[in-house]
């Protein structure tokens, strides 16, 4: 018969006390009326060796609550799979199978909740760049054409000054496409993958920073999901080398592993800070949970830092 943790816990106190009480019935010991000094000396003993055993038993019977509490402590649902061995008797391992289904529960539920907010994000990034693009880059064109009319029957004094405004609408439009391109890019969808990822590159090469890019060309046939995913991986890797990590060169790498699909962005930069993880890291940890990818982030051997995302392909995929 399986006892609860109350039982169990009152039965090694009650044993050790009925032990104590034994050894006391039956022993040579007694007790004076004074107690003398040497009685004193017994009776302090044997309730230290009681209270030791007590420790030693109540250890080895909540061993497996302690290693539950060290549990709780680590777990993050960003990084999912993590359960405890169903160990101990009754009461202690229905407490770990309780556990461990909550989880299971909470890792399904976020899941579903952050599917659902990246798709709702995905949708505003969407409405966003067509609106920039549809809308505000079309009035730019607009006012670009209307100034260029002017400038060309103003008079010379009033001319200079108006293909400067030009050229400043003209550098605003083309960052607002940037913009529409970084939201949502129109070539991922047109053109695929690889593509993109070329595009994403030479954007970001700037005058400190050379990315070097190794896309394979044997890549299979990925869904969109799975394509959004390692595109937005590698975006917000290359943002974090551009913002944080003081760099000169980056390298971005896309080819087949075992199993899967292998994402990297390394750089040389400052590496891994001692700081908690951002908004963009825990994104992309989101990300990788969607298409059951797995993300690790650690420092790269040229003492900067290695972002590898490793996504598993179905049986069958060519």
């Amino acid at each position: 018969m399986s006892l609860s943790l109350f039982w169990r816990i009152f039965l090694l106190n009650a044993a050790v006390l009925v032990l104590a009480t034994v050894l006391l019935l039956l022993g040579p010991v007694t007790v004076s009326a004074p107690v003398v000094l040497t009685e004193v000396v017994v009776l302090t003993v044997g309730l230290a060796a009681m209270l030791v055993a007590n420790a030693l038993l109540l250890r080895v019977g909540l061993a497996p609550l302690q290693r539950l509490t060290r549990t709780m402590r680590t777990i993050d649902l960003l990084r999912p799979g993590h359960r405890l061995a169903v160990t101990g008797q009754s009461g202690i391992a229905d407490l770990i199978r309780t556990f461990n289904a909550m989880l299971d529960r909470l890792e399904a539920e976020r899941a579903t909740s952050a599917a659902r907010a990246l798709s709702a994000q995905e949708s505003e990034r969407r409405r966003i760049a067509r609106e920039l693009h549809d809308e505000i880059g079309q009035t730019l064109t607009a006012v670009l054409l209307d100034l260029k009319r002017v400038a060309d029957r103003a008079p010379e004094p009033m001319r200079d000054e108006l293909h400067e405004v030009q050229e400043s609408t003209r550098n605003s439009l083309d960052e607002i496409r940037r913009i529409a391109r970084r939201l949502r890019p129109g070539v991922l969808d047109e053109l695929g993958l690889a593509s993109a990822l070329k595009a994403l590159t030479t954007e970001y090469r700037t005058a400190g920073l050379t990315v070097h890019r190794d896309i394979a060309a044997d890549l299979p046939d990925l869904d969109d999901q799975v394509e959004l995913v390692l595109y937005r991986t590698a975006q917000e890797g290359l943002t974090n080398v551009v913002r944080h990590s003081g760099a000169r060169n980056a390298h971005l790498v896309l080819r087949r592993a075992a199993g899967g699909i292998e994402l990297r962005v390394r750089d040389d930069g400052r590496g891994l800070l001692a700081t908690p993880e951002g908004a963009g890291i825990r994104g992309m940890r989101e990300r990788a949970l969607l298409v059951g990818a797995d993300l690790s982030i650690g420092p790269d051997v040229t003492g900067g830092t290695d972002v590898c995302l490793r996504v598993p392909l179905p049986d069958g995929t060519t």
